[in-house]
């Protein structure tokens, strides 16, 4: 794995470009809903790797392997727990055979989901439900981690303590966030990224915000609280729920990437996309840049 100094000289060198949505893209292409991603792309990796190729070629830099609730306590739902480690080994040598020549983070997200209620008690059965997933990315070749959707300062901090005694390199912690600056858990997201910036995060930011609910605004906002690279990964617009139920996002390529450049020119420095986004999303932003 990388170290955060190794990271931080490829965003000097001109390191900038993350993927865009995974799930949204996987189920137009026949992934049910509510199923298990991480169990369907195992039995179907050929719609994987096809959109990681995608991505590639559109000029992302950084890919997220499709682990991202691929943690004991969500496998559970599949019975596939014990499995957890060769699971995630297996999804992020996936996406390494997809991509050989971008660099590849393995994805953990939140457990809030999973938690009838916050409790100070859950914070260890976080820390190892994340260590048995390091573990997996880690054997699976990945060249950093990223937690990202969370919603909880714990949850961060859970990452970040599973990380340290799994030895693991360069961590990133991405946030959904209200476009105030505030975590949906109703805490002031700007001290939070200060916190991990002080405990060693490589780069923070957010993630799954609509790109046109004032993110360019929200990326000032978080850039005077921490000096690390900035992360902003934002939805393809607000999404409008059809008859069946599913989430249609709207904002084209060329609207998305001309937002996300906005919060280029604010200070973010590590660009990707969230739901609804799709390769010619990232190649609009490539092309801008």
């Amino acid at each position: 794995m990388l170290t955060k100094e190794a990271f931080h000289d490829l965003i000097r060198n001109g390191l900038c470009l993350l993927d865009g949505a995974t799930g949204s893209n996987l189920r137009n292409t026949g992934m049910p809903r509510g199923c298990c991603t991480e169990q369907w792309v195992l039995e179907h990796p050929e719609p994987l790797v096809a959109l990681q190729r995608a991505y590639a070629q559109a000029g992302c830099q950084i890919l997220y392997a499709p682990t991202f609730q691929a943690q004991p306590i969500a496998l559970a739902a599949v019975g596939l727990e014990k499995q957890t480690e060769t699971v995630n080994e297996t999804l992020a040598a996936l996406s390494r055979s997809a991509a050989p020549h971008c660099l590849i983070a393995g994805d953990l997200t939140t457990l809030a989901a999973f938690c009838d209620s916050w409790d100070p008690d859950l914070f260890d059965l976080l820390v190892e439900n994340y260590r048995r997933q390091i573990r997996g990315l880690m054997a699976g070749g990945v060249d950093l981690l990223v937690g990202e959707t969370l919603m909880y300062q714990q949850e961060a901090e859970a990452i970040l303590t599973a990380a340290e005694l799994e030895g693991a390199g360069a961590v990133l912690y991405s946030f959904t966030m209200q476009p105030d600056g505030s975590l949906f858990s109703g805490a002031e997201a700007g001290p939070i990224l200060k916190e991990l910036e002080l405990a060693g995060a490589a780069a923070v930011g957010f993630n799954c915000v609509a790109a046109d609910m004032m993110t360019p605004y929200l990326v000032s906002k978080l850039r005077r609280y921490t000096s690390l690279p900035l992360i902003c990964k934002p939805n393809a617009g607000i999404p409008v729920i059809d008859a069946q139920g599913i989430a249609q996002y709207h904002m084209g390529p060329e609207d998305f990437a001309d937002t996300v450049m906005q919060c280029r020119a604010n200070g973010a420095e590590l660009l990707g996309g969230c739901c609804g986004t799709t390769p010619a999303h990232m190649a609009a932003v490539k092309a801008l840049l």
